[in-house]
């Protein structure tokens, strides 16, 4: 019997979404921005200490290698070709920490993740926060054995490394924090070909997009004008607004970081950002830590059963508050709790805390803007959840507008591989990017409510902050690695030193 005839669908793009729960592989119609296939695979969160968040940096790449395989698996049963996948992108979780051996191409420890907060004690005493760097372009065309050691400028640009003005590494910030600058990826634009796959099946396809993945979900949002927003719900919740050509510097507790640039000669964009640590992770933890639900989805129908938190308030502090407050001695707590209260009011004030949140940073946005947004564009896992999507709009008392296609940081990333010099299968003309079907949803409670619930909120922000002291790293914990990232960089300079000594024959 003859074999069935492969699809022909044109150019075809894949994206690699490494987030902090999970690793997806996604592929897409250059053509039309269709999804045709994916894979998904959750990854495992450590606690060792209270404060500490990692994750296995051998489980991170197997992720990765895994969900490409198996998407491929997946489109073969569809009948597609994969010979048509022309390029790839990577969309990474931004800030979390890997260094590994130069030679050996082994980790040296545990990835540090965003979340962390052990290095909070280095970074009072410093002033400053002292990120890290994720790097799949490296192991994914090769890693030690001659792979690319680069990044481009949305990651460096979340390092407090990097000067965004002249798109290089900073020499006088890699001296304050002593990093040495050698151990550095090397910077480039966010959408070119990098290198090539070099292991797999799809070896020898060129890597041409790399977006840190709140850049990347801009970018899939199609927020290439000033002023556009969109707010990312996934293990925090993330609003940018691009700035364009400009560098908006805020008054109101937000980031100024660099939205994208699209190819080597093209301009470098811009954006405000707002970040909350805490989103889809309260629902995590409920299921992982509480276990009142067995799996995220039920947490929709929870809420819906009661329909409102009964005046009960969920604020998640678990790693402190981020935007606008910046408030690390901030710890979570539920409030406002009766004997009527049940898991069904927490479930709902989970979700209300998220929204709340996001108001918080939404207002700070507009008064740095001067502009208010006149509704919010969404995109992330939460975002099928629909009771969260009318609660948005009610706290927010703005339309929220949400794409069918909800997956818009892999769309983003697949965009900019596609779109790279030498590839040239994806336009990111505006007369050629493909409409999108979007879901509204409109405020349905009048404003005054709306207002009451907000500030009862910040009330019990209020109550949330100043549960925590800190020591300084000399009366605090000995232990070498209390102030991890600065630490790795060092130990990492180190293991290169003596591998060269040891190589080149110096005593």
């Amino acid at each position: 019997m003859a074999a069935a005839k492969k699809a022909v669908l044109g150019p075809l793009v894949g994206a690699v979404d490494q987030g902090t729960s999970s690793t997806r592989f996604l592929v897409f119609n250059s053509k039309t921005a269709e999804l045709l296939s994916h894979h998904q695979v959750e990854i495992k969160q450590e606690f060792p200490r209270e404060g500490w968040v990692e994750q296995d940096p051998k489980e991170i790449l197997q992720s990765v290698y895994e969900c490409i395989e198996k998407t491929c698996e997946k489109l073969g049963q569809l009948n597609i070709d994969i010979s048509n996948i022309k390029a790839i992108g990577v969309s990474n979780q931004r800030e979390t920490t890997v260094v590994w051996d130069k030679l050996t191409g082994e980790p040296l420890y545990n990835a540090v993740v965003w979340l962390d907060l052990r290095t909070q004690s280095t970074v009072e005493n410093l002033s400053k926060r002292i990120p890290g760097n994720n790097n799949f372009v490296k192991s994914l065309t090769g890693g030690a054995n001659g792979g690319v050691h680069c990044t481009d400028v949305t990651n460096a640009s979340r390092t407090m490394l990097f000067n965004i003005h002249s798109l290089e590494w900073d020499k006088e910030l890699c001296e304050f924090f002593e990093i040495p600058m050698k151990i550095l990826p090397n910077v480039r634009s966010s959408s070119e070909i990098y290198g090539l796959m070099k292991a797999g099946a799809l070896e020898g396809v060129p890597i041409s997009g790399c977006l840190g993945d709140q850049s990347a979900a801009l970018v899939g949002q199609m927020c290439f004008q000033d002023g556009q927003a969109k707010n990312t719900y996934g293990t925090g919740c993330f609003l940018l607004c691009n700035t364009g050509r400009k560098c908006v510097f805020s008054e109101h507790g937000l980031l100024t970081t660099v939205a994208y640039k699209l190819g080597r000669d093209k301009p470098v964009y811009y954006a405000l950002e707002g970040s909350v640590a805490i989103a889809g992770a309260v629902i995590r933890w409920l299921r992982d830590n509480l276990g009142i639900i067995q799996t995220s989805e039920e947490i929709e129908k929870l809420a819906k059963e009661v329909g409102t938190s009964y005046g009960c308030y969920f604020v998640p502090a678990f790693s402190g508050l981020y935007a606008p407050y910046w408030e690390p001695s901030a710890r979570g707590i539920i409030c406002g709790l009766t004997q009527f209260t049940n898991k069904c009011h927490i479930a709902f004030a989970a979700l209300e805390a998220v929204c709340f949140q996001t108001r918080e940073i939404l207002d700070a946005m507009n008064r740095d803007c001067g502009i208010p947004l006149s509704h919010l564009q969404v995109d992330g896992g939460m975002t099928n959840n629909k009771i969260l999507m009318q609660l948005q709009a009610d706290i927010l008392y703005i339309p929220v507008v949400k794409p069918s296609m909800p997956e818009t940081t892999a769309l983003g990333a697949a965009m900019a591989a596609g779109a790279a010099e030498g590839v040239g299968v994806w336009s990111l003309e505006p007369e050629d990017l493909s409409a999108v079907t979007m879901e509204r949803f409109e405020p349905q409670i009048n404003a005054e409510e709306s207002e009451i619930r907000y500030s009862t909120w910040k009330k019990a922000v209020m109550k949330s902050v100043g549960w925590v002291t800190t020591q300084s790293s000399e009366s605090g914990d000995p232990s070498i690695f209390c102030s991890l990232p600065l630490g790795f960089f060092i130990v990492s300079s180190m293991v290169m030193l003596i591998g060269a000594r040891y190589i080149s024959g110096i005593p």
